[in-house]
């Protein structure tokens, strides 16, 4: 009886091995194949100290993201004998409406000078990533983005898939802590120059829309253009610049729209969202659970930036369960000590895309506000 059941149990064993490689045979096969541009064109220029190839993988919804894979070059770590070691990885995306050749990638470059595999991936329907109509967003669509990220990193030879954290960038920051809060698998998260999208979506800037009226007026407005053009786009940047723009929007024309920033492929540098594009995001609250992540988590934002109160009330709601600009309150964080807010004296908003410059358009001396060796500093010390 018990040999019965024994093989009964191994033949099992054996088919769902089979059946599960057969699945991943038939993901592989459904997967978009897409137009990738192989040469380099990213607003940054390529380190000497890493390998890059450039990658796709599938989401759960069936979609194809395009990424760039930085690998730590050979010979540098474990005293040369780096050949076959398991790296610690990191999947990096934002700023939302950018592309992976701008501030993402080079995050994931600079990552990967320090000794990670790091991903930087398109979110899907943008940038080289599958997903029609394109320029469209959703708080589901793009939490998953970052989780399939972690997927693709847990099935590489040379990822250690016990140790993979992830970087969200401006509005990928909060989608950065959602995916956090929903996935146990990722160990570390930095947030950096985060925003809410949710939050700006739902209740406009420093929450000046905060009310049943104008978020009303908004929702009517919304379900006008879906039957008046549901393919309008809403533009990206403002070119030209006003005189009288505020200096966050200065601050954003000159990074996305100069040479310091522009590439073709991203909608901030160009034609934008879709109006309608983002709607899912105005009626959500996705943060709601990120005083129960217990992983670790660094908040980091510059001094003067517009969006610092984005990411000094998540922190706070992270550990307290309770912040302004919250609705909901919960119970404090069971592991309030491994996260942090780290304030990055002087800078902007955008100094944490790339560092910063003295002079516009990217000239003079880089400020090198973004502090790389603490963002190493921390994967290392939280992936173990």
């Amino acid at each position: 009886m018990k040999k019965g059941f024994i093989a009964a149990m191994l033949a099992a064993g054996v088919l769902a091995a089979c059946h599960q490689k057969d699945n991943q045979t038939k993901t592989e096969e459904n997967m978009q194949k897409l137009e990738l541009t192989q040469e380099w064109d990213k607003v940054f220029p390529k380190s000497e100290k890493v390998d890059h190839r450039k990658v796709t993988f599938e989401t759960q919804y069936g979609l194809t993201l395009a990424a760039d894979l930085y690998i730590p070059r050979i010979g540098m770590f474990n005293g040369g004998n780096d050949e076959k070691m398991r790296f610690p990885a990191i999947a990096v995306s934002g700023p939302f409406g950018a592309t992976k050749e701008q501030s993402s990638g080079l995050y994931a470059m600079r990552m990967a000078e320090r000794g990670f595999v790091a991903l930087a991936f398109d979110p899907s329907y943008t940038g080289e990533s599958s997903g029609e109509p394109r320029r469209t967003a959703s708080p589901d669509i793009n939490t998953e983005d970052f989780m399939a990220a972690v997927d693709f990193l847990s099935r590489q030879d040379n990822v250690d898939a016990n140790r993979i954290g992830i970087i969200g960038i401006c509005g990928w920051g909060g989608i950065a802590l959602n995916a956090a809060a929903a996935d146990t698998r990722i160990k570390a998260t930095v947030a950096s120059t985060m925003y809410d999208m949710t939050r700006v979506s739902g209740n406009g800037y420093f929450d000046s829309d905060d009310s049943e009226e104008k978020r009303h007026a908004a929702r009517e407005a919304m379900a006008r253009q879906r039957l008046a053009d549901p393919m309008a786009m809403a533009g990206g940047v403002v070119n030209p610049l006003p005189d009288d723009a505020p200096q966050f929007v200065k601050d954003y024309y000159d990074y996305y729209i100069t040479p310091r920033g522009y590439h073709k492929r991203s909608g901030n540098s160009n034609d934008g969202w879709r109006v309608i594009g983002t709607q899912a995001f105005a009626n959500s609250r996705f943060l709601y659970y990120i005083n129960e992540i217990r992983s670790a988590v660094l908040v980091m934002h510059g001094e003067k930036a517009h969006s610092r109160y984005f990411g000094e009330a998540a922190y706070k709601y992270m550990v307290e369960g309770k912040a302004e600009g919250y609705n909901v309150v919960g119970k404090p964080n069971p592991n309030p000590e491994n996260k942090e807010l780290l304030i990055i004296p002087g800078a902007s908003h955008c100094d944490l895309y790339d560092g910063g410059y003295t002079e516009l358009v990217g000239k003079g001396e880089p400020k090198n506000l973004i502090p790389w060796d603490k963002l190493a500093d921390f994967f290392t010390k939280n992936l173990k």
